[in-house]
């Protein structure tokens, strides 16, 4: 007789915890991007200018060229949503009539 045998739950697969937790680290990001939709700029690191090369310190900084200045990024996740919520709406022919 195994001593599994007298369990009265049989153990989760290994897999079958790798996708459950692969599932709730999806979701969990995509609630990140429905309520926090942008995040820090890496370049500027949210100051939204960046140093010139070259410059003195007092006068070398310049509009972060990735950000435009705000200091904010769209999150790839959010990115990814409105993308294919646009191919979405072109495909059932919305907004159609307004359009070149």
């Amino acid at each position: 007789m195994t001593p599994f045998a007298a369990s009265s739950s049989p153990a989760l697969p290994l897999a079958a915890v790798a996708v459950l937790a692969a599932i709730a680290a999806l979701s969990g990001y995509a609630l990140l991007c429905a309520v926090s939709p942008f995040a820090r700029c890496k370049k500027c690191e949210g100051n939204g200018k960046t140093r010139k090369r070259g410059t003195s310190p007092k006068r070398g900084w310049k509009t972060c060229r990735r950000c435009k200045g705000n200091g904010l990024r769209l999150r790839i996740g959010r990115r990814l949503f409105h993308t294919t919520r646009a191919t979405g709406e072109s495909a059932r022919g919305l907004h159609k009539a307004g359009t070149r």
